[in-house]
């Protein structure tokens, strides 16, 4: 793992940039969960976007599959680090999940201003993390010559 660390400081922007995508979503599933009012002062409507049909999928939290999504990349990166030899498909790994995040972040982001005409910063900050991690994913890809 040291060998990745030092050749590949991307690697570790994309570790760290996992955690806080985590984090975050980890944070709007407890809110989901117990129904505890979002620290979002006056900064957004956290609240209306929490609580709206758009928050769930089949009676599932967005913001708990949001986190199994960052937890899915953080193990390809992890088993990159572990498997050198896995590198090129787990970074095709890691650039599918974030262009599925990527899009799907952008249709929510869509259905908060136009719909629901309420933006929860938690959210936005999700969106932007997973935006970050799928340009940093082509920007891996492009280093192993998969993208020109």
């Amino acid at each position: 793992m040291k060998e990745i660390y030092k050749s590949e400081p991307i690697w570790l922007m994309s570790v760290l940039l996992v955690l806080a995508g985590a984090i975050d979503s980890a944070y709007l599933a407890f809110l989901k969960f117990t129904g505890t009012l979002a620290a979002c002062s006056d900064i957004g409507d956290c609240e209306a976007v929490n609580n709206s049909k758009y928050a769930e999928i089949g009676g599932i939290p967005l913001g708990l599959l949001g986190l199994l999504g960052y937890l899915a990349i953080l193990a390809f990166l992890v088993l990159e680090a572990r498997f050198p030899s896995w590198k090129e498909g787990l970074h095709l790994g890691v650039f599918g999940f974030t262009l599925a995040g990527t899009i799907y972040s952008a249709f929510l982001t869509y259905i908060e201003i136009a719909v629901l005409h309420a933006i929860c910063p938690y959210c936005v900050i999700s969106a932007v993390v997973m935006l970050l991690l799928f340009v940093i994913s082509i920007i891996r890809l492009r280093r192993l010559g998969f993208v020109n």
